[in-house]
Protein backbone atom coordinates (compact mmCIF):
# COMPACT_ATOMS: atom_id res chain seq x y z
CA UNK A 1 0.00 0.00 0.00
CA UNK A 2 1.37 3.47 -0.93
CA UNK A 3 1.71 6.54 0.95
CA UNK A 4 -1.56 8.44 -0.24
CA UNK A 5 -3.34 5.06 0.13
CA UNK A 6 -2.24 4.16 4.20
CA UNK A 7 -3.22 7.86 4.80
CA UNK A 8 -6.49 7.77 3.04
CA UNK A 9 -7.53 4.37 4.76
CA UNK A 10 -9.83 4.75 7.51
CA UNK A 11 -8.64 5.58 10.62
CA UNK A 12 -10.34 6.68 14.66
CA UNK A 13 -9.43 10.26 13.56
CA UNK A 14 -11.05 10.02 10.17
CA UNK A 15 -14.33 9.04 9.14
CA UNK A 16 -14.92 6.86 6.22
CA UNK A 17 -14.84 7.82 2.95
CA UNK A 18 -18.21 6.71 2.25
CA UNK A 19 -19.65 8.57 5.49
CA UNK A 20 -20.00 11.56 6.25
CA UNK A 21 -16.49 13.00 6.37
CA UNK A 22 -14.66 16.81 6.64
CA UNK A 23 -12.65 18.35 3.69
CA UNK A 24 -9.91 16.23 2.58
CA UNK A 25 -6.71 17.66 2.14
CA UNK A 26 -3.08 17.35 0.97
CA UNK A 27 -0.43 18.07 3.20
CA UNK A 28 3.27 18.70 0.77
CA UNK A 29 6.26 19.32 2.76
CA UNK A 30 9.67 18.16 2.60
CA UNK A 31 10.23 17.51 6.11
CA UNK A 32 8.24 14.51 7.64
CA UNK A 33 8.11 15.78 11.39
CA UNK A 34 6.17 19.04 10.12
CA UNK A 35 3.95 16.82 8.03
CA UNK A 36 3.19 14.34 11.00
CA UNK A 37 2.39 17.43 13.13
CA UNK A 38 -0.18 19.13 10.45
CA UNK A 39 -1.68 16.09 10.02
CA UNK A 40 -2.15 15.28 13.91
CA UNK A 41 -3.92 18.44 14.35
CA UNK A 42 -6.29 18.79 10.97
CA UNK A 43 -7.27 15.07 11.80
CA UNK A 44 -8.06 15.99 15.15
CA UNK A 45 -10.66 18.82 14.01
CA UNK A 46 -12.06 16.47 11.44
CA UNK A 47 -9.92 17.04 8.06
CA UNK A 48 -8.89 13.85 6.35
CA UNK A 49 -5.58 14.24 5.59
CA UNK A 50 -3.53 12.79 2.74
CA UNK A 51 0.60 13.94 3.35
CA UNK A 52 3.11 14.19 0.57
CA UNK A 53 6.89 14.63 1.08
CA UNK A 54 7.32 16.32 -2.70
CA UNK A 55 5.63 18.60 -4.77
CA UNK A 56 5.47 16.16 -7.89
CA UNK A 57 4.02 13.16 -5.89
CA UNK A 58 1.19 15.59 -4.89
CA UNK A 59 1.01 16.60 -8.50
CA UNK A 60 0.45 13.30 -9.54
CA UNK A 61 -1.90 12.23 -7.03
CA UNK A 62 -4.76 15.51 -7.46
CA UNK A 63 -5.85 13.44 -10.73
CA UNK A 64 -6.94 10.50 -9.13
CA UNK A 65 -8.25 11.94 -6.03
CA UNK A 66 -10.94 14.28 -4.75
CA UNK A 67 -8.99 16.97 -2.89
CA UNK A 68 -11.26 20.15 -1.60
CA UNK A 69 -7.40 21.80 -0.24
CA UNK A 70 -3.47 21.59 -0.85
CA UNK A 71 -1.36 22.94 1.69
CA UNK A 72 1.77 23.20 0.74
CA UNK A 73 5.73 24.38 2.26
CA UNK A 74 6.64 27.27 -0.06
CA UNK A 75 10.23 26.02 0.18
CA UNK A 76 11.42 22.05 -0.92
CA UNK A 77 13.55 20.50 -3.02
CA UNK A 78 12.93 19.91 -6.17
CA UNK A 79 9.39 21.33 -7.21
CA UNK A 80 9.11 24.21 -4.93
CA UNK A 81 5.68 24.85 -3.53
CA UNK A 82 5.36 28.36 -5.74
CA UNK A 83 5.48 25.98 -8.74
CA UNK A 84 3.18 23.66 -7.39
CA UNK A 85 0.97 26.21 -6.97
CA UNK A 86 1.15 27.30 -10.44
CA UNK A 87 0.47 23.83 -11.55
CA UNK A 88 -2.77 23.38 -9.49
CA UNK A 89 -3.99 26.28 -10.36
CA UNK A 90 -3.02 25.77 -14.28
CA UNK A 91 -4.56 22.19 -13.99
CA UNK A 92 -7.39 22.37 -11.29
CA UNK A 93 -8.21 26.27 -10.95
CA UNK A 94 -11.12 25.06 -8.31
CA UNK A 95 -8.50 23.49 -5.52
CA UNK A 96 -7.60 25.97 -3.20
CA UNK A 97 -4.02 25.92 -2.70
CA UNK A 98 -2.63 27.51 0.69
CA UNK A 99 1.45 28.17 1.19
CA UNK A 100 3.30 28.21 4.21
CA UNK A 101 6.21 30.48 4.69
CA UNK A 102 8.82 32.31 7.42
CA UNK A 103 8.70 35.32 8.29
CA UNK A 104 11.91 36.02 6.02
CA UNK A 105 10.14 35.07 2.77
CA UNK A 106 7.30 37.74 2.98
CA UNK A 107 7.50 38.75 -0.60
CA UNK A 108 7.53 35.56 -1.82
CA UNK A 109 4.35 34.62 -0.45
CA UNK A 110 2.81 37.70 -1.82
CA UNK A 111 4.14 36.73 -4.64
CA UNK A 112 2.36 33.00 -4.54
CA UNK A 113 -0.55 34.74 -4.02
CA UNK A 114 -0.18 36.60 -7.29
CA UNK A 115 0.51 33.13 -8.51
CA UNK A 116 -3.20 32.09 -7.66
CA UNK A 117 -2.97 30.97 -4.30
CA UNK A 118 -5.86 31.28 -1.92
CA UNK A 119 -4.15 32.56 1.04
CA UNK A 120 -0.75 31.37 3.21
CA UNK A 121 0.15 30.76 6.69
CA UNK A 122 3.51 31.78 8.49
CA UNK A 123 5.80 29.44 10.62
CA UNK A 124 5.82 28.56 13.19
CA UNK A 125 2.78 26.86 12.24
CA UNK A 126 -0.46 27.32 14.88
CA UNK A 127 -2.70 24.39 14.20
CA UNK A 128 -6.29 26.40 15.34
CA UNK A 129 -5.38 29.31 12.34
CA UNK A 130 -3.78 26.54 10.44
CA UNK A 131 -7.43 24.30 10.68
CA UNK A 132 -9.81 27.80 10.18
CA UNK A 133 -7.16 28.43 6.99
CA UNK A 134 -8.52 25.19 5.49
CA UNK A 135 -11.83 25.06 6.51
CA UNK A 136 -12.20 28.74 5.05
CA UNK A 137 -10.56 27.32 2.00
CA UNK A 138 -12.59 24.62 1.50
CA UNK A 139 -15.48 26.07 2.14
CA UNK A 140 -14.93 28.84 -0.45
CA UNK A 141 -14.77 25.49 -3.18
CA UNK A 142 -17.96 24.07 -2.14
CA UNK A 143 -19.20 27.55 -2.47
CA UNK A 144 -17.95 28.02 -5.80
CA UNK A 145 -18.74 24.50 -7.06
CA UNK A 146 -22.61 25.42 -5.83
CA UNK A 147 -22.26 28.43 -8.00
CA UNK A 148 -21.00 26.73 -11.06
CA UNK A 149 -23.49 24.04 -10.77
CA UNK A 150 -26.52 27.06 -10.07
CA UNK A 151 -25.80 28.37 -13.11
CA UNK A 152 -25.47 25.41 -14.86
CA UNK A 153 -28.72 24.42 -14.71
CA UNK A 154 -30.50 28.25 -14.48
CA UNK A 155 -32.85 29.11 -16.72
CA UNK A 156 -32.30 30.89 -19.79
CA UNK A 157 -33.94 34.31 -17.88
CA UNK A 158 -31.67 33.74 -14.94
CA UNK A 159 -28.67 33.00 -17.12
CA UNK A 160 -29.38 36.59 -18.35
CA UNK A 161 -29.30 37.89 -14.96
CA UNK A 162 -26.04 36.49 -13.91
CA UNK A 163 -24.57 38.03 -16.98
CA UNK A 164 -25.85 41.30 -16.47
CA UNK A 165 -24.62 41.51 -13.18
CA UNK A 166 -21.18 40.17 -13.57
CA UNK A 167 -20.85 43.34 -16.17
CA UNK A 168 -22.89 46.08 -13.91
CA UNK A 169 -20.53 44.84 -10.90
CA UNK A 170 -17.70 46.31 -12.07
CA UNK A 171 -19.08 49.87 -12.34
CA UNK A 172 -20.35 52.26 -10.10
CA UNK A 173 -23.72 52.99 -12.18
CA UNK A 174 -26.91 53.21 -10.47
CA UNK A 175 -28.84 50.16 -10.72
CA UNK A 176 -32.81 49.70 -10.48
CA UNK A 177 -34.28 46.80 -10.14
CA UNK A 178 -38.16 45.66 -11.18
CA UNK A 179 -39.90 42.47 -10.38
CA UNK A 180 -42.87 41.18 -8.59
CA UNK A 181 -42.80 40.59 -4.50
CA UNK A 182 -40.44 37.84 -3.57
CA UNK A 183 -38.30 37.31 -6.76
CA UNK A 184 -35.00 38.61 -5.17
CA UNK A 185 -34.29 42.01 -5.75
CA UNK A 186 -32.20 42.72 -2.29
CA UNK A 187 -31.09 39.52 -3.39
CA UNK A 188 -29.58 40.79 -6.54
CA UNK A 189 -28.59 44.18 -5.13
CA UNK A 190 -26.65 42.35 -2.59
CA UNK A 191 -24.60 40.33 -4.97
CA UNK A 192 -23.66 43.89 -6.90
CA UNK A 193 -22.39 44.83 -4.08
CA UNK A 194 -20.60 41.95 -3.06
CA UNK A 195 -18.70 41.67 -6.18
CA UNK A 196 -17.45 45.33 -6.88
CA UNK A 197 -14.95 47.06 -5.21
CA UNK A 198 -17.13 48.68 -2.25
CA UNK A 199 -17.80 45.28 -1.07
CA UNK A 200 -15.52 46.27 1.96
CA UNK A 201 -17.91 49.41 2.42
CA UNK A 202 -21.11 49.21 4.33
CA UNK A 203 -24.48 48.05 2.37
CA UNK A 204 -26.94 49.91 3.57
CA UNK A 205 -30.89 49.34 3.14
CA UNK A 206 -33.77 51.46 3.41
CA UNK A 207 -37.56 50.43 2.54
CA UNK A 208 -39.40 53.88 1.32
CA UNK A 209 -42.35 52.13 2.19
CA UNK A 210 -41.81 51.46 5.38
CA UNK A 211 -40.94 54.47 6.74
CA UNK A 212 -43.19 57.09 7.66
CA UNK A 213 -43.27 60.08 4.74
CA UNK A 214 -42.12 62.53 7.10
CA UNK A 215 -39.47 61.16 8.58
CA UNK A 216 -37.50 59.66 5.16
CA UNK A 217 -36.03 62.70 4.52
CA UNK A 218 -34.03 62.94 7.99
CA UNK A 219 -33.54 59.59 7.59
CA UNK A 220 -32.06 59.78 4.29
CA UNK A 221 -29.99 63.26 4.63
CA UNK A 222 -29.78 63.03 8.55
CA UNK A 223 -30.51 66.11 10.93
CA UNK A 224 -28.68 68.69 12.99
CA UNK A 225 -29.30 69.64 16.29
CA UNK A 226 -32.45 71.59 17.33
CA UNK A 227 -34.19 70.93 13.50
CA UNK A 228 -37.32 70.02 14.89
CA UNK A 229 -38.91 68.70 17.82
CA UNK A 230 -36.97 66.07 20.29
CA UNK A 231 -33.95 67.09 17.61
CA UNK A 232 -31.64 67.13 20.55
CA UNK A 233 -28.59 65.33 19.07
CA UNK A 234 -27.36 66.00 15.38
CA UNK A 235 -27.89 62.35 13.17
CA UNK A 236 -26.15 61.02 10.40
CA UNK A 237 -28.25 60.23 7.44
CA UNK A 238 -28.31 56.93 5.89
CA UNK A 239 -26.38 58.66 2.91
CA UNK A 240 -23.69 59.36 5.10
CA UNK A 241 -23.71 55.98 6.77
CA UNK A 242 -23.55 54.25 3.37
CA UNK A 243 -20.29 56.72 2.15
CA UNK A 244 -17.70 54.77 0.29
CA UNK A 245 -20.21 51.61 -0.26
CA UNK A 246 -23.87 51.19 -1.82
CA UNK A 247 -27.47 52.54 -0.78
CA UNK A 248 -30.27 50.08 -1.67
CA UNK A 249 -33.49 52.11 -1.82
CA UNK A 250 -36.42 49.54 -1.51
CA UNK A 251 -39.20 50.10 -2.73
CA UNK A 252 -38.36 53.48 -4.67
CA UNK A 253 -41.64 53.70 -6.11
CA UNK A 254 -43.84 54.31 -3.17
CA UNK A 255 -41.24 57.49 -2.74
CA UNK A 256 -43.12 60.91 -2.02
CA UNK A 257 -42.99 63.49 -5.10
CA UNK A 258 -41.55 66.31 -2.61
CA UNK A 259 -38.62 64.48 -1.96
CA UNK A 260 -37.49 63.23 -5.21
CA UNK A 261 -36.09 66.54 -5.81
CA UNK A 262 -33.66 66.20 -3.38
CA UNK A 263 -32.95 62.78 -3.75
CA UNK A 264 -32.02 64.04 -7.04
CA UNK A 265 -29.85 66.13 -6.42
CA UNK A 266 -28.23 64.28 -4.07
CA UNK A 267 -27.36 61.90 -7.11
CA UNK A 268 -26.34 65.02 -9.17
CA UNK A 269 -23.98 66.80 -7.11
CA UNK A 270 -23.03 64.02 -5.03
CA UNK A 271 -23.90 66.14 -1.98
CA UNK A 272 -26.24 66.37 0.93
CA UNK A 273 -27.52 68.53 3.38
CA UNK A 274 -29.14 67.21 6.79
CA UNK A 275 -32.52 68.36 7.37
CA UNK A 276 -31.76 72.12 9.63
CA UNK A 277 -28.02 72.13 8.86
CA UNK A 278 -26.70 74.77 6.79
CA UNK A 279 -23.44 73.50 5.32
CA UNK A 280 -23.75 70.57 2.44
CA UNK A 281 -21.85 67.44 3.07
CA UNK A 282 -19.63 65.32 -0.10
CA UNK A 283 -20.96 61.38 0.04
CA UNK A 284 -19.69 58.83 -2.70
CA UNK A 285 -22.36 56.24 -2.77
CA UNK A 286 -23.41 54.24 -5.23
CA UNK A 287 -27.00 53.62 -5.05
CA UNK A 288 -29.15 50.81 -6.44
CA UNK A 289 -33.19 51.03 -6.28
CA UNK A 290 -35.72 48.33 -6.29
CA UNK A 291 -39.76 48.95 -6.96
CA UNK A 292 -42.45 46.38 -7.65
CA UNK A 293 -44.37 48.94 -9.62
CA UNK A 294 -44.67 50.20 -12.73
CA UNK A 295 -42.22 53.20 -12.87
CA UNK A 296 -43.08 54.46 -16.49
CA UNK A 297 -46.70 54.17 -16.01
CA UNK A 298 -46.41 56.77 -12.36
CA UNK A 299 -44.11 58.73 -14.66
CA UNK A 300 -47.19 59.23 -17.72
CA UNK A 301 -49.75 59.86 -14.39
CA UNK A 302 -47.15 62.46 -13.02
CA UNK A 303 -46.79 60.56 -9.69
CA UNK A 304 -43.06 60.01 -10.40
CA UNK A 305 -40.20 62.70 -11.74
CA UNK A 306 -39.58 61.79 -14.97
CA UNK A 307 -35.78 62.99 -14.94
CA UNK A 308 -35.21 61.40 -11.34
CA UNK A 309 -36.42 57.72 -13.15
CA UNK A 310 -33.68 58.54 -15.88
CA UNK A 311 -31.00 59.43 -13.36
CA UNK A 312 -31.59 55.86 -11.20
CA UNK A 313 -32.49 53.92 -14.36
CA UNK A 314 -29.08 53.85 -16.27
CA UNK A 315 -28.99 49.94 -16.09
CA UNK A 316 -32.38 48.20 -15.75
CA UNK A 317 -32.05 44.47 -14.77
CA UNK A 318 -35.70 42.74 -14.55
CA UNK A 319 -36.44 39.81 -12.53
CA UNK A 320 -38.61 37.31 -13.83
CA UNK A 321 -41.59 35.66 -11.91
CA UNK A 322 -40.88 32.39 -10.11
CA UNK A 323 -43.18 30.84 -12.60
CA UNK A 324 -41.25 31.81 -15.47
CA UNK A 325 -38.10 30.17 -14.00
CA UNK A 326 -38.52 26.50 -14.40
CA UNK A 327 -36.25 24.40 -12.96
CA UNK A 328 -35.00 27.31 -10.51
CA UNK A 329 -37.88 26.70 -8.62
CA UNK A 330 -37.12 23.28 -6.98
CA UNK A 331 -33.40 24.78 -6.84
CA UNK A 332 -34.88 27.43 -4.68
CA UNK A 333 -36.50 24.93 -2.58
CA UNK A 334 -33.80 22.78 -1.88
CA UNK A 335 -31.69 25.61 -0.77
CA UNK A 336 -34.65 26.55 1.39
CA UNK A 337 -34.90 23.37 3.28
CA UNK A 338 -31.07 23.54 3.64
CA UNK A 339 -31.06 26.42 5.32
CA UNK A 340 -33.91 26.16 7.47
CA UNK A 341 -33.27 22.75 8.21
CA UNK A 342 -29.82 24.13 9.85
CA UNK A 343 -31.97 27.09 11.56
CA UNK A 344 -34.23 24.70 13.39
CA UNK A 345 -31.61 21.68 13.66
CA UNK A 346 -33.17 19.03 11.77
CA UNK A 347 -31.54 16.16 9.40
CA UNK A 348 -33.53 16.70 6.28
CA UNK A 349 -31.82 15.04 3.04
CA UNK A 350 -33.92 16.31 0.19
CA UNK A 351 -37.04 16.11 -0.90
CA UNK A 352 -39.33 13.12 -2.45
CA UNK A 353 -41.27 13.65 -5.63
CA UNK A 354 -44.77 14.28 -4.59
CA UNK A 355 -43.39 16.86 -2.20
CA UNK A 356 -41.15 18.51 -5.13
CA UNK A 357 -44.35 19.02 -6.90
CA UNK A 358 -46.25 20.09 -3.99
CA UNK A 359 -43.64 22.73 -3.02
CA UNK A 360 -43.10 23.77 -6.71
CA UNK A 361 -46.70 24.92 -7.19
CA UNK A 362 -46.62 26.91 -3.75
CA UNK A 363 -43.32 29.17 -4.87
CA UNK A 364 -44.72 29.68 -8.08
CA UNK A 365 -48.20 31.14 -7.45
CA UNK A 366 -47.44 33.09 -3.94
CA UNK A 367 -44.93 35.40 -4.40
CA UNK A 368 -43.94 36.76 -1.25
CA UNK A 369 -45.19 34.09 0.74
CA UNK A 370 -42.32 31.97 -0.80
CA UNK A 371 -40.56 31.20 2.56
CA UNK A 372 -43.75 29.99 4.14
CA UNK A 373 -43.78 26.73 2.78
CA UNK A 374 -40.55 25.60 3.22
CA UNK A 375 -40.06 26.22 7.00
CA UNK A 376 -43.34 24.52 7.71
CA UNK A 377 -42.26 21.46 5.98
CA UNK A 378 -39.05 21.50 7.63
CA UNK A 379 -40.87 21.90 11.27
CA UNK A 380 -43.03 19.21 10.20
CA UNK A 381 -40.82 16.82 8.74
CA UNK A 382 -40.44 13.26 10.80
CA UNK A 383 -38.02 11.75 8.45
CA UNK A 384 -34.82 12.57 6.20
CA UNK A 385 -36.39 12.78 3.07
CA UNK A 386 -38.93 15.29 3.30
CA UNK A 387 -42.25 13.84 2.34
CA UNK A 388 -45.94 15.12 0.90
CA UNK A 389 -47.29 14.41 4.39
CA UNK A 390 -45.31 16.62 5.63
CA UNK A 391 -46.11 19.82 3.17
CA UNK A 392 -49.30 21.11 4.74
CA UNK A 393 -52.61 22.11 1.82
CA UNK A 394 -52.30 25.87 1.15
CA UNK A 395 -55.05 27.49 1.48
CA UNK A 396 -56.11 27.69 -2.11
CA UNK A 397 -56.42 24.06 -2.18
CA UNK A 398 -58.78 24.59 0.53
CA UNK A 399 -60.74 26.89 -1.41
CA UNK A 400 -60.69 24.39 -4.25
CA UNK A 401 -62.37 22.17 -1.80
CA UNK A 402 -65.12 24.94 -0.56
CA UNK A 403 -66.16 25.20 -4.21
CA UNK A 404 -66.32 21.44 -5.10
CA UNK A 405 -68.13 21.29 -1.85
CA UNK A 406 -70.60 24.04 -2.74
CA UNK A 407 -71.17 22.83 -6.63
CA UNK A 408 -72.02 19.39 -4.25
CA UNK A 409 -74.79 21.39 -2.82
CA UNK A 410 -76.14 23.20 -5.63
CA UNK A 411 -76.27 19.92 -7.59
CA UNK A 412 -78.46 17.93 -4.69
CA UNK A 413 -80.51 21.00 -4.44
CA UNK A 414 -81.53 21.02 -7.95
CA UNK A 415 -82.52 17.49 -8.18
CA UNK A 416 -84.71 17.82 -4.79
CA UNK A 417 -88.24 18.04 -5.54
CA UNK A 418 -89.45 21.28 -5.21
CA UNK A 419 -91.15 22.49 -1.97
CA UNK A 420 -94.77 24.06 -2.04
CA UNK A 421 -94.53 28.23 -2.64
CA UNK A 422 -97.06 30.33 -1.59
CA UNK A 423 -99.11 32.48 -3.44
CA UNK A 424 -97.05 36.00 -2.61
CA UNK A 425 -93.94 34.20 -4.04
CA UNK A 426 -95.60 33.08 -7.48
CA UNK A 427 -97.05 36.68 -7.96
CA UNK A 428 -93.57 38.02 -7.37
CA UNK A 429 -92.27 35.47 -10.29
CA UNK A 430 -94.69 36.77 -12.78
CA UNK A 431 -94.11 40.33 -12.33
CA UNK A 432 -90.52 39.10 -12.63
CA UNK A 433 -91.04 37.29 -15.80
CA UNK A 434 -92.95 40.32 -17.48
CA UNK A 435 -90.16 43.25 -16.04
CA UNK A 436 -87.70 41.56 -18.20
CA UNK A 437 -90.54 42.41 -21.53
CA UNK A 438 -90.49 45.79 -20.01
CA UNK A 439 -87.07 46.67 -19.86
CA UNK A 440 -86.68 46.44 -23.54
CA UNK A 441 -88.37 49.89 -23.64
CA UNK A 442 -88.72 51.39 -20.50
CA UNK A 443 -87.57 49.81 -17.21
CA UNK A 444 -89.51 51.94 -14.92
CA UNK A 445 -91.97 50.77 -12.43
CA UNK A 446 -95.45 52.33 -14.16
CA UNK A 447 -93.84 50.49 -17.26
CA UNK A 448 -94.11 46.81 -15.94
CA UNK A 449 -97.77 47.66 -14.52
CA UNK A 450 -98.59 48.95 -18.20
CA UNK A 451 -97.29 44.89 -19.47
CA UNK A 452 -99.25 43.35 -16.62
CA UNK A 453 -102.61 44.91 -16.97
CA UNK A 454 -102.57 44.80 -21.17
CA UNK A 455 -101.93 41.25 -20.98
CA UNK A 456 -104.46 40.41 -18.27
CA UNK A 457 -107.21 42.93 -18.21
CA UNK A 458 -108.20 42.37 -14.87
CA UNK A 459 -109.01 44.92 -12.03
CA UNK A 460 -106.74 41.84 -9.95
CA UNK A 461 -104.17 43.01 -11.62
CA UNK A 462 -104.46 46.30 -10.37
CA UNK A 463 -104.30 45.41 -7.28
CA UNK A 464 -102.04 42.67 -7.73
CA UNK A 465 -99.61 45.42 -9.01
CA UNK A 466 -100.48 47.83 -6.20
CA UNK A 467 -99.82 45.33 -3.24
CA UNK A 468 -95.94 44.98 -5.06
CA UNK A 469 -95.27 49.01 -5.28
CA UNK A 470 -95.54 48.74 -9.13
CA UNK A 471 -98.58 51.73 -9.66
CA UNK A 472 -100.14 51.82 -13.15
CA UNK A 473 -100.55 54.92 -15.26
CA UNK A 474 -103.55 56.68 -14.04
CA UNK A 475 -105.20 56.63 -17.55
CA UNK A 476 -104.85 52.71 -18.05
CA UNK A 477 -106.85 52.14 -14.85
CA UNK A 478 -109.16 54.28 -16.00
CA UNK A 479 -109.97 53.05 -19.07
CA UNK A 480 -109.56 49.33 -17.70
CA UNK A 481 -112.34 50.34 -15.28
CA UNK A 482 -114.96 51.49 -18.13
CA UNK A 483 -114.09 47.99 -19.46
CA UNK A 484 -115.03 46.17 -16.92
CA UNK A 485 -118.13 48.34 -15.87
CA UNK A 486 -119.14 47.79 -19.77
CA UNK A 487 -118.81 43.88 -19.56
CA UNK A 488 -120.87 43.71 -16.54
CA UNK A 489 -124.03 45.41 -18.07
CA UNK A 490 -123.72 43.40 -20.84
CA UNK A 491 -123.27 39.70 -18.97
CA UNK A 492 -126.75 41.75 -17.25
Amino acid sequence: MTEPERAMAPSRDTPARGTSRGPCVFVVDDEREMVDLIALGLKKRGFQIVPFGTGADALAAISSHDVDVVVTDLNMKGMSGLELCQRVVADRPDIPVLMLTAFGSFETAVGAIRAGAYDFVTKPVEIEALAIAVRRAAEHRALRGEVKRLREVASPAMQQIYQLIDQVSATDATVLITGESGTGKEVVAREIHGRSRRKSAPFVVVNCAAVPEALLESELFGHAKGAFTDAKHSRQGLFQQANGGTLFLDEIGEMALALQPKLLRALQERKVRPVGAEAELSVDVRLITATNRELEDMVEDKRFREDLYYRINVIHIPLPPLRARGGDVLLLAQHLLRHYAAVFDKKVMGLSAAAAERMMAWLTSRRSKWKTYPTRSVILVVRPRCRAASCPSCSRSRRSSAATCCASSRRATATAPMPPRSSDWIERRYIASCCAGASATNNSPSATASVLISTRSSLVMIRVTRRHAMVPPPSQIRSLSRRSCSRRRTTA
